[in-house]
């Protein structure tokens, strides 16, 4: 009897160990360093494609950075936004000022070129973010990689990115659903220290900001003076798509004057306004500016720690995911 129950103790043991790396392999879990031995220079060549195109084009490492971002509120971090069609997540209002796939398909076409299959269009996308902020003086952090792209890509999904006129409580809503909690969206947010925003996306709060009736209305937290240079950069009727730095005065630099403008009524949108007139996420501004009394953050380490939780939004597996030979299109 013992040894007929030791065979069986033995034959479902290995039944387990042929079984278990089946179903572990069918979740792909990123890691740092993960193409090490199947493409080693595959982060290298993410780098010195994004080093290039940043040194003719400066204005690609914000378009990156907000193109990662993107990619991971709507069907997670699975390279859908960089898919092509008529309905896509790319033909989305909130998309069509997205800047750098030019970056990505050379990036991509390299890496094929290195390591035919290897790397998903997803793990590309998140490196150049990573590098992004690093051209423009931010920190530098190790980014897991093992994604696989995602099949799907819905235009009508993008209404779970984040908007300029979203209440605290929506932009809140839209963070936890992800797993993502206020710190992370204080500190995501702060990714608006570089890059620009267009003036259609804003002026409401310049001429028309409530609805009583007062064609002047204008917002009461924009400070005074920065009114005055918001209206003369953003005329009335002028043209809404003139594009206006959402970080004055260090708009090409990474770093934690974006939370100063905050506290000193120089926010652009409204959005990035709210972290400081909002009480729940005012703690965290102060925070990162050192304020006396609280528990100081460095913001550049809490970006790339939430840049990694980000990362890891939805991830695909086996069954739904692939690696793209053409970041643009689907095998």
């Amino acid at each position: 009897m013992y040894r007929k129950s030791s065979i069986l103790l033995m034959l479902l043991l290995l039944s387990l160990a042929t079984t278990l790396p089946s179903a572990q392999a069918s979740k792909q879990v990123p890691r740092v360093g993960y193409y090490s031995r199947s493409c080693p220079s595959a982060e290298s060549i993410v780098k010195q494609t994004v080093q290039s195109h940043f040194k003719s084009n400066p204005t690609i490492a914000p378009g990156l950075l907000r193109m990662h971002f993107h990619d991971c509120f709507v069907q997670g971090c699975d390279g859908s936004v960089l898919l092509d069609g008529p309905s896509t997540e790319k033909t989305a209002g909130p998309n069509r000022g997205l800047r750098g796939w030019d970056v990505i398909d050379d990036a991509k076409t390299k890496l094929e070129a290195a390591c035919p299959g290897v790397v998903s269009c997803a793990d590309i996308l998140a490196l150049a973010a990573r590098d992004s902020v690093v051209l423009t003086k931010g920190i530098d952090w190790k980014v897991p990689t093992g994604r696989l792209d995602g099949r799907v890509s819905l235009a009508s999904e993008t209404s779970a990115l984040p908007g300029a006129r979203d209440s605290m409580k929506v932009q809140k809503d839209k963070f936890k659903n992800l797993g993502l909690n206020t710190q992370d969206l204080v500190t995501l947010v702060g990714g608006h220290t570089i890059g620009t925003t267009a003036c259609q996306l804003f002026s409401y709060r310049l001429y028309n900001f409530n609805t009583t009736g007062n064609g002047d209305a204008t917002d009461p937290t924009i400070s005074p003076s920065f009114l005055s240079q918001l209206k003369s950069l953003c005329p009335q009727n002028d043209d809404g798509t003139k594009r206006v730095d959402l970080d004055t005065g260090s708009v090409n630099r990474f770093d934690a004057t974006f939370f100063k403008n905050l506290k000193n009524g120089r926010g652009v949108l409204e959005s990035d306004q709210m972290l400081w007139t909002d009480a729940s996420t005012r703690s965290f501004v102060q925070r990162f500016l050192g304020v006396r009394g609280l528990q100081a953050l460095n913001f550049n380490a809490e970006f790339g720690r939430s840049m990694v939780k980000m990362s890891k939004i939805g991830l695909k597996p086996a069954a739904k995911g692939e690696i793209r030979r053409i970041c643009s299109v689907t095998n």
